[in-house]
């Protein structure tokens, strides 16, 4: 039998294939790169840290106790108002470990976009479909602002004298301030009228978000989860501040501390910066001050407040999401 040879032209050369990363080899980088990024981020702030941790040394351990305590608490918060936004259920594992891991991304980059990312991908992976993954995030998202502004307005109501608004807030700054958001909101109306693509998905995105918000408050447990979850979180914050103050010994009602928590946290929610790194210490000790607090003990405060909120949970979060990433669950 005469053997059949193929053409010279067949044969395809090794060296002319395209390299490419082995899924294996990248699930490893992306295991590894939040070690790095919490890595690049202590060292840019290490001054901030030993400061924290020489505040942490004189307070009374009680109180920080129930501060660690009530910050593994907002966790649970989270994961409960997560699962409120969407009708399936979420494996309830997963999902704490997943906002426990969403926390530290959530540092890592800007205006809550590792929260995001994390949470999403995770609701992709246990089955729902990206546009209602989406629209169940921006649910979340409207839930916490909801949570958090109606909690601070309440408080705002029920203590009138708890914040010296002229110092939180200049007369001088306030204009200027109106202006720009007034400009970002006409520039965006514009942007959406004019691009008729933009429009088109921005309409079909609403759709899919209020059928999703109508079918999820159809559901008493998933509404309660939601709403009670989004209401916990900024409360749970709020008690943090306040415990850790109480173990510092500032001279501030914790009523009062809690609503300058609140205003301090709306005031920078639309500054870009890593898990409000930086902003949000600055806002916190302006509060504290417009509060009644002396300056030195607020600082001292917010220090070891972010230590507790921020510093310690970001290594063993940023752990947990590379080992989430390693077993595929995001």
């Amino acid at each position: 039998m005469t053997a059949v040879q193929l053409p010279e032209s067949t044969h395809v050369s090794p060296g002319r294939l395209p390299r490419r990363v082995p899924a294996r080899r990248l699930r490893q980088i992306l295991c590894l790169l939040p070690l790095l990024l919490v890595s690049v981020v202590a060292v840019q702030h290490r001054s901030v840290l030993a400061e924290g941790f020489r505040h942490l040394r004189t307070a009374e351990w009680p109180w920080l106790l129930a501060a660690v305590g009530a910050t593994c608490l907002t966790w649970v918060a989270a994961s409960f108002t997560r699962q409120g936004a969407v009708v399936e259920a979420l494996p309830k594992r997963r999902l704490l470990a997943t906002q426990f891991a969403a926390g530290a991304a959530n540092h890592l980059l800007p205006t809550g976009l590792g929260a995001g990312a994390v949470n999403l991908r995770f609701m992709t992976v246990c089955g729902l479909p990206l546009a209602r993954s989406s629209a169940a995030l921006a649910l979340y998202l409207l839930a916490e602002t909801v949570g958090r502004v109606g909690l601070l307005a309440v408080l705002l109501v029920a203590f009138p004298d708890a914040l010296r608004l002229s110092v939180l807030l200049p007369e001088q700054a306030a204009g200027p301030l109106l202006f720009a958001i007034g400009a970002v909101l006409v520039v965006a109306a514009v942007v959406l009228v004019s691009v008729r693509r933009l429009r088109t998905g921005a309409c079909s995105f609403l759709r899919t978000a209020l059928g999703e918000a109508r079918e999820v408050h159809t559901r008493p447990a998933r509404a309660f989860a939601l709403w009670g979850g989004s209401l916990a979180f900024p409360a749970l914050q709020a008690s943090v501040l306040v415990a850790v103050g109480q173990s510092l010994g500032l001279p501030v009602p914790a009523m009062h501390m809690a609503v300058a928590y609140l205003a301090a946290t709306v005031a920078v929610a639309l500054i870009p910066t890593p898990g409000g790194i930086g902003s949000v210490e600055a806002a916190l000790v302006v509060a504290l001050v417009a509060a009644g607090g002396p300056a030195a003990v607020a600082t001292a405060v917010v220090l070891a407040f972010r230590i507790i909120t921020v510093w310690l949970p970001l290594l063993p979060g940023a752990l947990t999401l590379g080992a989430l990433v390693r077993m595929k669950v995001i």
